[in-house]
């Protein structure tokens, strides 16, 4: 009896250190790119649903401080009410897809951290999106402040009327400035944690640090009001006081 002898076709083995091809890379950069994509389109199209809701949102510092009685922002141009409302779809489709996005950020660059970064990783991209949040909560609870005073600074004789466009501009702008300059903690723990930056060290240039937080907050304030710019150096003062606390105790 003749004895049949089948042949099984085995895939190579995987890398055991998980290696990938330059084309590996590419396509799975390509495949997290397109699932980022779609998300925010997604997203654009809710914020696009809701615009009247999320415009109502925003205007609210502006009703509060400036015509609590008639709260209007007027438009200059026929083709102002679609651009408004095509920028609050975007800015909202980047603000719901961002988790999405950050996911796949991570899925993509996990593959290559070992066991002890992965385990660093995580802490410092959940604080940095509680920091980030936390900015833009500061500037949006900053900003009725700052736009009474920009709109006292003229004198009574002048009479505000805002142009959406260019009113949502600077209240996205004030809280995004917010949120990055909020990530200061983050950057000075991960030096410190990488051996750039020694807390001794931190010590040694507090003076001149506040000095230049402070130089910091005058200059990226898109709003220019002493509220604003207070409401941003005096956290990242109390930040860089913290880093150097957290610094000493990574050192113990």
């Amino acid at each position: 009896m003749a004895t049949r002898i089948r042949i099984l076709r085995r895939r190579p083995p995987a890398d055991p250190e998980g290696m990938m091809s330059l084309a590996e890379h590419l396509a799975e950069l390509r495949r997290r790119l397109i699932i980022s994509i779609l998300a925010v389109a997604a997203g654009g199209v809710i914020a696009f649903v809701f615009y009247e809701s999320i415009l109502t949102f925003f205007e609210h510092p502006y009703c509060q401080t400036i015509r609590p009685h008639a709260c209007r922002l007027y438009v200059t141009g026929p083709l102002d009410p679609l651009s408004i409302r095509l920028k609050i779809a975007a800015y909202g489709g980047l603000v719901l897809a961002l988790p999405v996005v950050l996911w796949e950020l991570w899925r993509f660059i996990t593959p290559g951290l070992n066991p002890k970064e992965k385990r660093y990783s995580v802490p410092f991209v959940l604080s940095s999106l509680v920091f980030f949040g936390l900015g833009g909560l500061v500037a949006w609870l900053t900003f009725p402040h700052a736009l009474r005073f920009l709109s006292s600074i003229g004198g009574p004789t002048l009479s505000a009327i805002y142009s959406p466009v260019n009113y949502l501009r600077l209240i996205v702008l004030l809280m995004l400035v917010f949120g990055v300059a909020f990530e200061f903690p983050v950057v000075l723990v991960f030096l410190e944690v990488a051996g750039v930056v020694h807390p001794s060290v931190l010590v040694r240039w507090r003076r001149w640090a506040i000095v230049i937080i402070f130089a910091f907050a005058a200059v990226v304030t898109p709003s220019s009001d002493p509220f604003s710019m207070l409401a941003m150096a005096i956290p990242m003062v109390l930040f860089y006081e913290a880093a150097i606390l957290v610094g000493k105790l990574l050192k113990r």
